[in-house]
């Protein structure tokens, strides 16, 4: 028989939330972008700015530079953390906000607090922003906290559950994250950000990405006991009010519960502290005294959320590259294809490693994220994608050498039946064509090879000369 799931209620008394959306961007405008971001007050980040820990992060949270570049495997860390903004890899500028804004729906209201935010330049034209917050009162029911989470990350509401929220600030009021995000917080960005015209909505930036939704992050503290079943599988599913303003909780059946907790939870510090990750989110409850946590808000703020950045990219890079394959026209888009291959191979071996820390903690959130966000799925499906457009493009172009040859070999036999001369009298010096029509049978055999080899010779180095400028336009269009 099974048991029916009773929600416990759980009170927070403080909670970091992070919130992470991708987008895309072209390429060949990158370095105008970051002149953009620097004229606007974001940073550049860089480990040797000692300065930077403690700026962006909350009151009394300060990072530790050491401990990010000890975390990461050395071929990561390179990527992560590049020194300049020449270097290929992740290039992160932050900027501090320090703002406090209110939050309303219905009769829920959350006030929170924006400490900064992150504009992430990662390989291949994506994007990620960062935007971190904090909930300013001293204490808030679980419920409130995952309603706030539900809503604010998505950026504009579709659904009936989800319309009706309104962020406020003095005298300005935002209808959606969207606005508050895109309008207030990164204005910059926005005229960077690709949109496709044939999509609705923000993520026409990324048709090939599930939702108008950010992925979130949180450390919530707890002055309670025990953390329970429920609360965990509420946190994960950000399951906070239903549509009468009631707790809600997605599955009533413990087993299924339970399962999925096994399955998400990384409990190596219970029972005081668990971290629950899924699709959605990654959240971590601990019900140790405030005091006692500034080294694990500390790492949540910088290793953990640098561990979840990657494997987010991942997924985003993985998802790219299936839906760029899946538009690809055969007939129409061979030069693509070889595009295609090349990035596929260069994503592969320049950022997509498996294992990506030295720490046994690290590398148990790596195999959880890895889970999570399907990236094995994902990656296999990629790889089969290589395999395929390998063979198609191994056949086509057998097919074009095998006709190439049949020519060669058909004007190859015909030089050599006259001796490979096939040279008339009459071209000798000024070509009097009048006597085209007296030819013999063979001299017009001679007269058609010679003519259509030239017209075929001429064809081919017109083709190989425009395939290599359509190439060169084409990169360029797509770097646009």
């Amino acid at each position: 028989m099974v048991k029916q799931v009773k929600i416990q209620p759980l009170d927070i008394t403080k909670a970091y939330m992070t919130y992470l959306f991708p987008f895309s961007f072209h390429e060949r405008e990158r370095t105008k972008l970051m002149e953009q971001l620097e004229k606007h007050q974001f940073t550049f980040f860089n480990l040797e700015k000692e300065k930077l820990q403690d700026l962006y992060y909350g009151e009394d949270i300060k990072i530790r530079h050491e401990e990010l570049d000890q975390f990461f495997l050395p071929f990561i860390e390179d990527k992560l953390f590049p020194y300049s903004t020449k270097k290929r890899g992740f290039i992160r500028y932050s900027k501090g906000i320090k703002e406090s804004f209110l939050w309303e729906l219905n009769d829920n209201e959350i006030d929170f607090f924006v400490n900064s935010v992150d504009i992430t330049l990662c390989p291949f034209g994506i994007g990620l922003l960062t935007i971190r917050t904090e909930m300013n009162k001293e204490q808030e029911t679980l419920t409130n906290v995952l309603d706030f989470m539900s809503h604010f990350r998505v950026l504009v509401p579709k659904l009936e559950e989800e319309k009706g929220g309104q962020i406020y600030q003095s005298d300005r009021t935002f209808t959606t994250t969207n606005e508050l995000v895109l309008d207030y917080l990164c204005s910059p960005l926005k005229p960077f950000i690709i949109r496709n015209k044939k999509l609705e909505g923000y993520y026409g930036s990324l048709p090939f990405f599930e939702d108008e939704r950010m992925l979130s992050s949180a450390f919530l503290i707890s002055d309670s006991q025990t953390i329970t079943n429920d609360q965990l599988f509420r946190m994960g599913q950000l399951d906070g009010k239903d549509l009468n303003g009631d707790d809600f909780i997605s599955s009533t059946n413990s087993d299924y519960i339970e399962r999925y907790i096994q399955k998400r939870v990384h409990d190596r510090w219970a029972p005081n502290t668990y971290t629950i990750t899924s699709e959605h989110t990654q959240t971590t409850i601990s019900i140790k005294k405030t005091h006692q946590l500034n080294k694990e808000v500390s790492q949540f703020m910088s290793i953990h959320y640098y561990n979840l950045m990657l494997h987010y990219y991942y997924k985003i890079i993985l998802l790219k590259l299936s839906f760029e394959h899946s538009e690809v026209s055969w007939r129409k888009d061979k030069e693509y294809v070889e595009e295609l291959i090349e990035l596929i191979s260069k994503f592969y071996s320049r950022y997509y490693f498996e294992e990506v820390s030295v720490r046994t903690e690290g590398k148990e959130f790596t195999h959880i994220l890895r889970e999570s966000f399907n990236l094995n799925h994902l990656f296999e499906e990629v790889k089969r994608t290589v395999d395929d457009l390998y063979r198609a493009q191994d056949n086509q172009t057998n097919k074009r050498h095998n006709m190439l040859l049949f020519m060669l070999t058909v004007y190859t036999v015909i030089s050599g039946i006259f001796g490979m001369n096939l040279v008339i009298e009459d071209w000798k010096g000024k070509t009097d064509w009048s006597k085209v029509t007296g030819y013999s049978f063979f001299e017009w055999i001679s007269l058609i090879t010679a003519l259509t080899g030239i017209v075929l010779s001429g064809i081919l180095l017109a083709t190989t000369g425009g395939k290599g400028v359509l190439n060169k336009y084409r990169k360029w269009k797509r770097d646009r």
